[in-house]
C-alpha cells in the first residue's frame, strides 16, 4: 500500500519538515494495490471511517496507479526512516545511506538540488494524459492528468497542481462560459489569493463555495491555540464573501457551510472534504473535477506536498456520479449571507484577529 497505516512493527519513512527556510509537511494520501489506487483527502484514522465527511475516487488504471506509486517512492526515497528506540522519544530518525539525496538537516541548499533532479522528471505533465474506456461505446471519453504541488523541494518550481487549477479558472473567465457554474469545497476554508480572484473573476454563474461551519471544525472546542482555529476560518470566509460583494458577484456566488450535529456530542460529525467541481454551459453535470489532498492554502502550495488529479469527462455516467457528489455534499448545507457574519454570535473575537496576525508576520500559513 501507499499509505502504511498505524501498525506495530512496520517500519515507516519520515518526510522531513525542516527544508530551506520554511516548515512542511508530507500532505498526500494515496492509497493502491496492485492497479488501482483511491485518492482523497482523508488519513487513514478512525474518524474519518466514522463522523468525518470526506471525499474518495477509485482510479482503475495501471498507468495512474504506476504513476501516483513512482511519486510515493521518490518522496519516500527523500524521507526519514522511523526506528523504535529507548530514547524519551520511543524513536530514532535516521538518514539511509541509500538516499539519492544528502540529508536536509546537514545540506538544505543540496537537498533541495538533488530533489528537484529526482522529482521533476516525475511530476512533468504528459503529452497525453491516460484515458479511460466507456465499455458501452468503446470511447475513450475520459482523461486524467496527475497533479503533484512541490514547491518544497523543487528549484526552479515545475509543481503541476496550482497552474493547472489556475488555468481552469481563467479559462471559466472568459464570456463564453457565462452559462457555466463551479463548486469548490475546502473543509479548511483560506484559498490561496492567486485563487481567490480567479473564483471571483470567472463569467460562471450559479456558483458554490462549500466550508465546514465552525460547529464541524475538527479543532472545534480544542484546547489551546488550537481552539482558535474554526474563527480563524470564520473570519477568512466573512472576507470572501466581502470580496465576492465588492466585485459584484453575490447574485452569481453563494457560501454554503456544511454541518451535521456538532463536534464533541453524539452524532456530531466533521467536513474534510475538498475539491473543485465544473459544469460546462449546455450541460446538468460537472465534466471537470479535482480530487486529492490539497487545501488550496498559501500554505498547500509553499510548504506541502500534494498529490492531486484533474479528471475531464465526456462520459454521462460519469458525470451524473460527479453530480451526485456535488449534491450530496450540499445536503447538510445552508446558505451564509454577510448578514449573518454581522451578528453577535458569529462575530471573531480578538484574541482570534491578534493570533492570525502574528502568524502572518511570522511568515506562517494556515
Amino acid at each position: 500500500m501507499y499509505h502504511t497505516p498505524n501498525l506495530t512493527g512496520v517500519r515507516k519513512k519520515y518526510i522531513p519538515k525542516r527544508i530551506n527556510e520554511g516548515w512542511g509537511l508530507q500532505h498526500m494520501k494515496l492509497y493502491g494495490v496492485d492497479d488501482e489506487v483511491v485518492l482523497s483527502g482523508a488519513n487513514l484514522s478512525s474518524d474519518y471511517f466514522t463522523d468525518r465527511q470526506d471525499r474518495y475516487h477509485l482510479f482503475s488504471s495501471k498507468d495512474i496507479t504506476d504513476y501516483y506509486s513512482s511519486i510515493h517512492n521518490a518522496v519516500s526515497s527523500l524521507s526519514f526512516l522511523v526506528e523504535p528506540s529507548d530514547s524519551p522519544s520511543g524513536f530514532n530518525l535516521i538518514w539511509p545511506r541509500t538516499n539519492p539525496a544528502v540529508s536536509p538537516l546537514s545540506n538544505p541548499k543540496q537537498f533541495v538540488n538533488d530533489s528537484t533532479s529526482l522529482l521533476t522528471g516525475l511530476i512533468s505533465p504528459r503529452t497525453q494524459p491516460p484515458k479511460t474506456l466507456d465499455q458501452a461505446s468503446g470511447k475513450r471519453d475520459t482523461s486524467v492528468y496527475m497533479l503533484a504541488q512541490f514547491s518544497q523541494l523543487l528549484s526552479p518550481d515545475t509543481s503541476t497542481e496550482l497552474p493547472a487549477v489556475s488555468q481552469v479558472l481563467k479559462t471559466l473567465a472568459s464570456p463564453e462560459y457565462a452559462k457555466s457554474s463551479w463548486t469548490f469545497t475546502a473543509g479548511y476554508f483560506n484559498p490561496a489569493p492567486s485563487l481567490t480572484k480567479l473564483l471571483i473573476s470567472t463569467a460562471s454563474n450559479n456558483n458554490t463555495v462549500i466550508t465546514a461551519s465552525p460547529f464541524a471544525n475538527g479543532f472545534y472546542n480544542s484546547p489551546g491555540v488550537s481552539g482558535l482555529l474554526p474563527g480563524a476560518y470564520t473570519l477568512l470566509a466573512r472576507r470572501f464573501l466581502r470580496a465576492v460583494h465588492h466585485s459584484g458577484r453575490e447574485a452569481s456566488t453563494v457560501l454554503r457551510e456544511w454541518r451535521k450535529g456538532t463536534v464533541g456530542e453524539p452524532g456530531g460529525w466533521t467536513y474534510h472534504a475538498k475539491g473543485l467541481w465544473v459544469t460546462l454551459p449546455e450541460n446538468t453535470n460537472p465534466s471537470i473535477s479535482v480530487i486529492g489532498s490539497s487545501n488550496y492554502t498559501k500554505r498547500s502550495y509553499s510548504l506541502d506536498l500534494e498529490a492531486n488529479a484533474l479528471i475531464v469527462t465526456e462520459n454521462e455516467g460519469l458525470k451524473q456520479r460527479l453530480g451526485d457528489e456535488q449534491r450530496w455534499l450540499k445536503e447538510n448545507t445552508s446558505i451564509v449571507t454577510r448578514d449573518d457574519f454581522a451578528k453577535t454570535e458569529r462575530r471573531v473575537g480578538l484574541k482570534v484577529r491578534i493570533a492570525m496576525m502574528m502568524v502572518k508576520l511570522a511568515g506562517g500559513a494556515l
